[in-house]
């Protein structure tokens, strides 16, 4: 699959500018700033131009990635707008790695709850109503109370953690992170991964593996595949119960037998 298919293109489709322009001047002149700053660091913003021409840029890497994945994830979305939203005065491009925006209002600060996107595999190997209730609900709690603490981190608002989980059904690894763009206040990072979980109930909260973008933040989670609990005698938590009455029959008919 290639990384256009993978992306996610929101162009402005109403305010188109002319070939003349010096609105297309200062765009270059962001998105090239971006590109550059991408190999140093997983967030920046840039301006460019002055008013009615003025231009706000940013772009957001995930936290886990290192500074060669997130400068080629930078350079392939904008070579991307480039080609999808050349005339637009707004872009904002959505790929599995990066977030990459420019428009002609500054959004700097702005928690926005739309557009967004939700990636996710189907329905996981098991479905467990307190997976979601509790297990991932407790885990993205127990992040999203860290993120806002963590923005003094090499990688800010950036929290992850991965725990083994022992259910009734089986026993599975669980991977969850959060991340915030930095030029959130930490209430307003909270905000923003509140509603990103609000998301994740409404879609895909049952799937093995999700990815929620906002254009200001991101969880994802991801559990391996669910591993039955076994017990001594060999047989699932689950049918602990049947195996023991199985047991205690056999004992009384064979009993009797050794008796004779």
């Amino acid at each position: 699959m290639s990384q256009a298919s993978q992306m996610l293109i929101d162009c402005n489709q109403f305010d188109n500018v002319t070939g003349t322009s010096s609105y297309l001047s200062n765009r270059d002149t962001v998105l090239s700033t971006l590109r550059n700053r991408s190999s140093i660091g997983s967030y920046s913003n840039a301006t460019a131009g002055l008013s009615p021409n003025t231009i706000y840029g940013m772009f957001l890497c995930r936290g886990d990635l290192n500074r060669t994945s997130c400068s080629d994830c930078v350079n392939a979305t904008t070579l991307e707008i480039y080609k999808s939203c050349f005339y637009h005065k707004s872009a904002l491009v959505f790929s599995n790695e990066c977030i990459v925006r420019y428009s002609n209002f500054s959004f700097f600060t702005l928690v926005e709850d739309i557009p967004n996107t939700a990636r996710f595999s189907p329905r996981s190997s098991f479905d467990s109503p307190q997976f979601f209730n509790r297990t991932l609900l407790e885990k993205l709690d127990q992040l999203i109370l860290r993120a806002p603490l963590s923005l003094l981190l090499p990688v800010p608002y950036f929290v992850e953690d991965q725990e083994h989980v022992t259910q009734l059904e089986g026993s599975y690894d669980l991977h969850a992170m959060v991340q915030c763009s930095p030029d959130l206040d930490p209430r307003n990072c909270t905000v923003c991964l509140r509603l990103a979980v609000k998301r994740l109930s409404e879609c895909c909260s049952h799937a093995q593996f999700a990815r929620i973008f906002f254009t200001k933040c991101l969880i994802t989670f991801e559990i391996s595949d669910l591993q039955p609990n076994v017990t001594s005698l060999g047989v699932t938590k689950g049918n602990e119960v049947f195996g023991r009455t199985f047991i205690a029959i056999m004992t009384a008919l064979v009993l009797p037998l050794v008796v004779l």
